[in-house]
């Protein structure tokens, strides 16, 4: 081989390496783009605001409207009587007890014959154990609706009280049968008994959905709820007027909303002076009880779908 095919290296300085950038090659994948973050969506359960709460049990009034029909049918479905029950227990109750305190104890009446003084107060009793017991146990009852779709729970036992309020009516019927039976007729205090009937209805729903609520998480209170209703109806002025009582304990009554209630029901319907500072603390500790109430229930429903 002649040399002019021979490299020679050259004796001049040595290169030096020239930093250089490297193009990626057509052929070569792209490096992928970071990932976009995902949306992070938190749902949360509603506070426990009483307004909040009351709007959405307005908008949803057709709904309680539809679910206290359903109760109605229901409980008199196959029944020989059917609504008829709705008058045989206060009427029944009324002719054990004037046999009882009537006739063999001389409880006082106020003036009146005992059995419509007793069965005046009987009436919105009834419909007061009756509201506070079937919405007591109504979301038990109803946990397969509550667990599936969402609505205001509220509903449910508000339902209950309207169901309640059937059978308070057609009870009523009788009781003005018997007053024109007895010679009877109301005054102007009649005025007074619209009024007095939202107060009773607002303050069954009160004690019914604090109720409703705890049993999801008692399961005592289906227990205790009979118990202490029959307890109620002897700590109110039911089958006994107010000044049967003491003066030194009559206080005592004042603290039990249902005694300013029924008596001012009875004094409306029979024409008997209103026992007005009964009434008013009667209203003051029912629009109190019915605050807590919703407060408290918006509290305790955020875990009615885990517990129930």
């Amino acid at each position: 081989m002649t040399d002019r095919y021979r490299f020679e290296p050259s004796q001049s300085a040595p290169l030096e390496a020239l930093p250089h950038k490297t193009e990626p090659s057509a052929c070569e994948p792209a490096a992928p783009a970071p990932a976009a973050r995902a949306p992070h969506l938190v749902i949360e359960a509603g506070r426990g605001s009483l307004w909040v709460g009351l709007r959405e049990l307005w908008a949803h009034r057709e709904l309680v409207y539809f679910l206290a029909w359903r109760d109605v049918k229901l409980r008199y479905k196959q029944t020989a009587l059917g609504a008829l029950w709705a008058v045989l227990q206060p009427f029944l109750m009324m002719v054990v007890f004037t046999v009882l305190f009537g006739r063999l104890a001389h409880v006082p009446s106020d003036g009146l014959p005992y059995p419509i003084f007793a069965f005046a107060g009987l009436v919105p009793w009834q419909f007061f154990n009756n509201a506070v017991g079937q919405s007591g146990t109504s979301l038990i009852g109803n946990s397969q609706l509550i667990t599936k779709v969402y609505f205001p729970r509220m509903a449910i036992p508000g339902a209950a009280v309207g169901a309640a309020l059937i059978d308070f009516a057609i009870a009523s019927l009788i009781l003005f049968a018997m007053m024109t039976w007895y010679g009877i007729a109301p005054g102007a205090g009649i005025a007074m008994l619209p009024p007095l009937i939202v107060l009773l209805a607002i303050f069954a729903g009160s004690v019914g959905m604090w109720m409703a609520g705890m049993n999801v998480k008692y399961r005592d209170i289906k227990y205790v709820l009979p118990f202490l209703l029959q307890l109620w109806m002897f700590a109110t002025p039911v089958i006994y007027p107010a000044n049967f009582v003491p003066a030194q304990w009559r206080w005592v009554l004042m603290l039990n909303p249902l005694t300013g209630i029924i008596g001012g029901l009875r004094s409306a319907l029979l024409d008997k002076p209103f026992d007005w500072p009964a009434i008013a603390a009667g209203a003051g500790l029912t629009l109190g009880a019915a605050g807590f109430a919703v407060w408290s229930f918006r509290r305790m429903e955020r875990f009615f779908a885990d517990v129930i």
